[in-house]
């Protein structure tokens, strides 16, 4: 048995009703949206949001059709940002496969992701569910702000450990954490839960960031050599923020030059990775990955003992243990 095999067999049921809920709330009567919509399905993910989902509703309170509604809210709007995402990276591969923006263009792309995330605001009003649209408001606004401060921060490379952090926590953990909090409130009118769900969510969520940040220095695929695509967008995450907060000013000025300039050269970004995991950068991420991780299963273990808390353990381990 697989570490997702354990996770999700305390909500198996609820995620095989969810896959055929979640198209139903994402289809579409025009027909090129509705051939986009089915290819998006067509590649989706693990679904790690609704898990969180279900397993914050599950630890909480009494599963019901709320919960549905909260989950398919989320991934409505992981769903569109991945797509706005694309378009803002100007990447043109997403999970393996051609990207939205890649396939249909930009301008469709956006119109794509606006429609995606309409829908899942209707979702709400049309069921009345106002505390659902604030948590998701929320998110919106983190998500946002944090994806610009990393565009402003990557053009001036001014990063320092607080700003990295609030970027991460911004830009992806607040998606996780809204997903727990969600659970929480589709089961529970206590405030006070709901907002402890999230904060653990931050945690949780921080950890996924920086585990994301490691990869991006590991060997991965054929030619076993890591990708260095942070470098080449001039990202700096923990594992080279750690090299430049431990190096003398005049090698910091240099690492900094190489990635402004430097930063489409293949054999210059091979160094620059090389650097960073001779100089611990991976390690130290490490620590502070675990750091999160173990912080947000402490405050779990403060839930009574149930196969939908362990579940939600093994979740967050499963973040910090993932292949990719």
């Amino acid at each position: 048995m697989t570490s997702l095999d354990i996770i999700q067999k305390p909500i198996k049921d609820e995620l095989d009703q969810f896959e055929d809920y979640f198209k139903k709330t994402i289809q579409s009567d025009i027909p090129l949206l509705s051939l986009i919509i089915n290819y998006i399905l067509r590649k989706k993910g693990k679904q790690m949001r609704p898990m969180f989902v279900f397993l914050s509703a599950k630890m909480t309170g009494e599963f019901n059709d709320s919960t549905y509604m909260a989950a398919s809210s989320i991934e409505l709007l992981h769903t569109a940002t991945l797509v706005h995402d694309d378009v803002v990276d100007e990447s043109y591969e997403r999970r393996g496969s051609f990207s939205i923006n890649a396939l249909w263009k930009n301008k469709l792309a956006v119109l794509v992701g606006d429609y995606i995330l309409a829908k899942g605001m209707l979702l709400n009003i049309d069921n009345e569910n106002y505390n659902f649209l604030k948590l998701i408001s929320r998110s919106v606004k983190d998500m946002s702000e944090g994806e610009i401060l990393q565009l402003r921060k990557s053009r001036k490379l001014d990063i320092d450990y607080d700003t990295y952090f609030e970027i991460i926590e911004k830009k992806t953990a607040s998606l996780i954490a809204t997903s727990m909090a969600m659970g929480a409130a589709s089961v529970s009118d206590d405030e006070l839960l709901v907002e402890k769900l999230f904060r653990i969510g931050i945690d949780a969520g921080i950890a996924f960031q920086i585990k994301d940040d490691i990869f991006d220095y590991q060997a991965k695929g054929l030619l076993g050599k890591p990708t260095g695509n942070d470098i080449k967008e001039k990202k700096i995450t923990l594992p080279l923020l750690y090299v430049l907060s431990n190096s003398e000013e005049k090698e910091k000025r240099r690492i900094l030059r190489e990635v402004k300039r430097k930063n489409k050269n293949t054999s210059k970004v091979q160094e620059l990775v090389n650097l960073v995991v001779e100089r611990g950068g991976l390690e130290y991420a490490t620590e502070q990955m675990n750091f999160y991780r173990d912080r947000a299963i402490s405050e779990i273990n403060n839930f009574p003992e149930t196969d939908s808390r362990n579940a939600m353990i093994e979740l967050i381990n499963y973040v910090t243990t993932r292949k990719k």
